[in-house]
Protein backbone atom coordinates (compact mmCIF):
# COMPACT_ATOMS: atom_id res chain seq x y z
CA UNK A 1 0.00 0.00 0.00
CA UNK A 2 1.26 3.47 -0.94
CA UNK A 3 -0.29 6.70 0.28
CA UNK A 4 0.47 9.93 -1.56
CA UNK A 5 0.13 13.48 -0.24
CA UNK A 6 0.71 16.46 -2.52
CA UNK A 7 1.71 19.96 -1.45
CA UNK A 8 3.05 23.17 -2.93
CA UNK A 9 0.09 24.35 -4.94
CA UNK A 10 -1.11 27.95 -4.88
CA UNK A 11 -1.77 31.12 -6.82
CA UNK A 12 0.94 32.47 -9.13
CA UNK A 13 1.11 35.02 -11.91
CA UNK A 14 1.71 33.98 -15.49
CA UNK A 15 5.42 33.49 -16.09
CA UNK A 16 6.03 32.49 -12.51
CA UNK A 17 7.15 29.21 -10.96
CA UNK A 18 5.93 26.68 -8.43
CA UNK A 19 7.33 23.42 -7.12
CA UNK A 20 4.94 20.67 -6.20
CA UNK A 21 5.92 17.89 -3.84
CA UNK A 22 4.39 14.47 -3.34
CA UNK A 23 5.31 12.62 -0.17
CA UNK A 24 4.77 8.87 -0.23
CA UNK A 25 4.38 6.46 2.62
CA UNK A 26 5.48 2.85 2.43
CA UNK A 27 8.84 1.18 2.04
CA UNK A 28 8.16 0.25 -1.58
CA UNK A 29 8.27 3.83 -2.88
CA UNK A 30 11.61 3.39 -4.65
CA UNK A 31 10.23 0.49 -6.69
CA UNK A 32 7.36 2.52 -8.19
CA UNK A 33 7.28 4.72 -11.24
CA UNK A 34 5.74 8.06 -10.32
CA UNK A 35 3.68 10.49 -12.29
CA UNK A 36 1.85 13.79 -12.22
CA UNK A 37 -1.55 14.40 -13.77
CA UNK A 38 -3.80 17.44 -13.82
CA UNK A 39 -7.45 18.25 -14.27
CA UNK A 40 -8.42 21.74 -15.35
CA UNK A 41 -11.86 23.32 -14.99
CA UNK A 42 -14.34 21.47 -17.19
CA UNK A 43 -11.63 19.20 -18.55
CA UNK A 44 -10.70 15.56 -18.20
CA UNK A 45 -7.70 14.49 -16.18
CA UNK A 46 -4.55 14.45 -18.31
CA UNK A 47 -1.03 13.13 -18.03
CA UNK A 48 1.68 15.69 -17.27
CA UNK A 49 4.94 13.91 -16.45
CA UNK A 50 6.37 10.61 -15.24
CA UNK A 51 9.65 9.29 -13.86
CA UNK A 52 11.04 5.79 -13.69
CA UNK A 53 11.80 4.19 -10.32
CA UNK A 54 15.46 5.24 -10.22
CA UNK A 55 15.00 8.62 -11.88
CA UNK A 56 17.00 7.66 -14.96
CA UNK A 57 14.21 8.37 -17.42
CA UNK A 58 11.50 11.00 -17.54
CA UNK A 59 8.51 11.59 -19.80
CA UNK A 60 6.45 14.69 -20.44
CA UNK A 61 3.28 15.79 -22.16
CA UNK A 62 4.04 18.02 -25.13
CA UNK A 63 2.21 20.89 -23.47
CA UNK A 64 4.74 21.09 -20.61
CA UNK A 65 8.01 20.01 -22.26
CA UNK A 66 10.77 22.52 -21.62
CA UNK A 67 8.82 24.18 -18.80
CA UNK A 68 8.19 21.42 -16.24
CA UNK A 69 10.72 19.06 -14.65
CA UNK A 70 9.88 15.92 -12.70
CA UNK A 71 12.38 14.53 -10.22
CA UNK A 72 12.45 12.23 -7.22
CA UNK A 73 14.40 11.66 -4.03
CA UNK A 74 14.06 8.04 -2.97
CA UNK A 75 15.80 8.76 0.34
CA UNK A 76 12.93 11.12 1.18
CA UNK A 77 10.15 9.12 -0.49
CA UNK A 78 9.26 12.26 -2.43
CA UNK A 79 8.63 13.18 -6.05
CA UNK A 80 8.69 16.76 -7.28
CA UNK A 81 7.30 18.75 -10.15
CA UNK A 82 9.14 21.99 -10.86
CA UNK A 83 6.90 24.22 -12.97
CA UNK A 84 8.40 27.24 -14.70
CA UNK A 85 7.01 29.77 -17.18
CA UNK A 86 3.52 29.02 -15.98
CA UNK A 87 0.57 29.90 -18.17
CA UNK A 88 -3.10 30.46 -17.31
CA UNK A 89 -3.91 27.21 -19.12
CA UNK A 90 -1.80 25.35 -16.55
CA UNK A 91 -4.49 26.11 -13.98
CA UNK A 92 -5.69 22.77 -12.64
CA UNK A 93 -5.77 20.40 -9.73
CA UNK A 94 -2.50 18.47 -9.88
CA UNK A 95 -2.42 14.84 -8.79
CA UNK A 96 0.46 12.59 -7.91
CA UNK A 97 0.25 8.94 -8.96
CA UNK A 98 2.20 5.72 -8.55
CA UNK A 99 2.41 2.65 -10.71
CA UNK A 100 4.48 -0.51 -11.12
CA UNK A 101 5.97 0.70 -14.39
CA UNK A 102 6.08 3.73 -16.66
CA UNK A 103 3.38 2.18 -18.82
CA UNK A 104 1.21 1.58 -15.76
CA UNK A 105 1.67 5.01 -14.19
CA UNK A 106 0.90 6.85 -17.43
CA UNK A 107 -2.22 4.84 -18.29
CA UNK A 108 -3.70 3.28 -15.16
CA UNK A 109 -1.96 4.30 -11.95
CA UNK A 110 -2.34 2.05 -8.95
CA UNK A 111 -2.37 4.87 -6.38
CA UNK A 112 -3.49 8.51 -6.41
CA UNK A 113 -3.00 11.48 -4.16
CA UNK A 114 -5.79 13.84 -3.20
CA UNK A 115 -4.59 16.67 -5.42
CA UNK A 116 -3.32 20.22 -4.97
CA UNK A 117 -4.73 23.31 -6.67
CA UNK A 118 -2.56 25.41 -8.96
CA UNK A 119 -4.01 28.68 -10.22
CA UNK A 120 -2.16 30.84 -12.74
CA UNK A 121 -3.45 34.36 -13.17
CA UNK A 122 -2.97 36.34 -16.36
Amino acid sequence: QVQLVESGGGLVQAGGSLRLSCAASGRAFSTYAMGWFRQGPGKEREFVAAIIWDGSNTYYADSVKGRFTISRDNTRNTVYLQMNSLKPEDTAVYYCAAGRSIAAVTTSPEYWGQGTQVTVSS
